[in-house]
């Protein structure tokens, strides 16, 4: 039997409609390039961390990523992940209004966010403002409390 790895998981969200597949999935795997690459830039000692980019009900049910670092991409239209959260009050750490809006608990106690815009440019917006003015902080909290998951190799 093969070892199996210990890792730090962060979750990226998409929605599922097929506008979300369209424009907030490429987004989001940019998100993750981005997540990767601020990892490999912070101290030695944060991680080692994997990042997975996964679909909005996937998340909503399987009980154990709920308990991940988690960040949702695209708006409740097209995000029930992002809706969920919304109704949830999950606190606004920035809203630009009729714009775009990245929710997070300003004190990182839920290593949760949201992250959209009122259309696709907008969310790019808010993307781009989160990677600059609160990813680092995220991912410090993330590597003190985030909970190591096994992951299976892949079958031969």
């Amino acid at each position: 039997m093969a070892d199996v790895p210990m890792v730090k998981l962060v979750l990226i969200v998409t929605g599922s409609t097929l506008r979300a597949e369209d424009v907030d999935r490429p987004l989001a795997y940019y998100l993750k390039q981005e997540v990767e690459r601020s990892l490999a830039d912070l101290d030695p000692a944060v991680g080692p961390f994997k990042v997975v980019v996964v679909a909005d009900f996937r998340w909503l049910n399987d009980e154990p990523l709920q308990r991940l670092p988690t960040i949702s991409v695209g708006g409740p239209g097209v995000n029930a992940l992002a809706g969920q959260w919304v109704e949830e009050e999950l606190e606004f750490s920035l809203a630009v209004e009729k714009q775009y809006y990245i929710q997070m608990d300003p004190e990182l106690e839920s290593l949760r966010v949201s992250i959209w815009g009122m259309d696709n440019p907008t969310t790019q917006i808010a993307v781009s403002v989160f990677l600059t003015r609160f990813l680092e902080r995220f991912l410090r909290r993330c590597d003190e409390e985030s909970i190591d998951l096994e992951l299976e190799d892949d079958p031969d």
